[in-house]
């Protein structure tokens, strides 16, 4: 699903809001799930999951195409752990 789709979803499913302010609910809890992640908070759906950030230590990595060895710097990489309840929904 994408993100228009999700919007055209929950506009449908509630008629009486407008799509574009659907479309602005949805870009704002985005926009906040990112803002928190970037400044290194955890971001908790209760039934959902978790969204946290980790980090990747710096490595030593291969250029496919020519072999040659590669240094990969540190980074911060998006996490997201499932919710009990999405975890049951998914397996019955």
């Amino acid at each position: 699903m994408t993100k228009s789709e999700l919007i055209a979803r929950l506009a449908e499913a509630n008629p009486h809001l407008f799509q574009r302010d659907v479309e602005r609910i949805v870009s704002t809890i985005f926009d906040e799930i990112t803002s928190a992640l970037a400044s290194g908070d955890r971001v908790e759906l209760r039934g959902f999951g978790a969204f946290s950030v980790k980090t990747r230590g710096s490595r030593v990595g291969r250029n496919p195409r020519t072999g040659e060895s590669v240094d990969v710097g540190e980074k911060a990489v998006p996490y997201f752990k499932t919710g009990k309840k999405l975890r049951e929904r998914l397996n019955g």
